[in-house]
């Protein structure tokens, strides 16, 4: 596995492996590897050869009083875990190497990323399109990988791709579970023992409504409340938004 730290290289790279007719697959990510992850990295090499992994904590997704100074980085582990895939490159820009000096351009997908977590992390989604948008023009993947579990981001780039005409197409990948229902993501190491134990009050609430819809409740309201009866009742929870809503349009739904 080579790993690739300038945009110019990755370009040379990528190029070459248009002109020879291979099918590049991307999967990006901001580090502290996990099994979600590496289910899209396994997921691309079924399609794909060369396959890049990107690892970048890309500031522009972070608000002001955000994680982004103890976002976990662990960048020799994950080179490690990747070669033992056989992953063909690994990506890790500098913050420098990716927002030079004087940047000013940043995309946002209208509508679509101001509701739900949009609402509640304001400016995140300009974020994660503007540097997607970044690693696909320097990639030029003819897939990209993204895990099912960050629902509106995968929705949002999708939109994004069709928008703009791009030639990379979004693969939404299914989410990877503990045995517990919490599902995999980097930020589970802040949690202390007693908080990894009430996490798992989103999957419960999750499939509470679940269990109600297919009893045959429709109404949101009654399952709205379902949700938030058992959210409200962890006391380490903390509730930023329980919704609804058209899986294209990201619009609240009332059945």
């Amino acid at each position: 596995m080579e790993t690739i730290y300038t945009v110019e290289w990755m370009k040379q790279v990528a190029r070459q492996a248009r002109v020879e007719a291979r099918l590049v697959g991307l999967v990006p990510t901001m580090g502290a590897l996990h099994e979600g992850h590496l289910s899209l990295v396994r997921a691309a090499q079924k399609q794909c050869s060369p396959v890049v992994v990107s690892i970048f904590v890309n500031p522009a997704q972070f608000g002001p009083k955000e994680d982004l100074e103890k976002y976990p980085r662990q960048l020799e582990a994950d080179r490690e875990v990747l070669e033992k895939l056989g992953v063909d490159y690994l990506f890790a820009p500098t913050v420098a190497e990716m927002y030079p000096h004087g940047f000013r351009t940043y995309v946002s997908v209208e509508g679509m990323s101001s509701v739900l977590e949009g609402r509640s992390r304001p400016g995140h989604f300009r974020g994660v399109t503007t540097v997607v948008l970044k690693l696909f023009e320097i990639v030029q993947p003819h897939f990209a990988y993204f895990g099912r579990k960050d629902a509106q981001q995968a929705r949002i780039l999708r939109q994004m791709t069709a928008d703009l005409n791009l030639d990379t197409e979004a693969v939404v990948c299914p989410i990877v579970r503990e045995p517990d229902g919490l599902a995999l993501s980097s930020r589970n190491a802040y949690l202390n023992p007693d908080e990894r134990r009430a996490a798992t009050v989103l999957h419960r609430a999750l499939r509470a409504a679940e269990k109600k819809i297919a009893a045959g409740e429709r109404d949101t309201l009654h399952l709205l409340a379902a949700m938030r009866k058992l959210l409200d009742a962890e006391p380490l929870a903390s509730v930023d938004y329980v919704e609804i809503v058209d899986a294209d349009t990201l619009e609240p739904v009332t059945r």
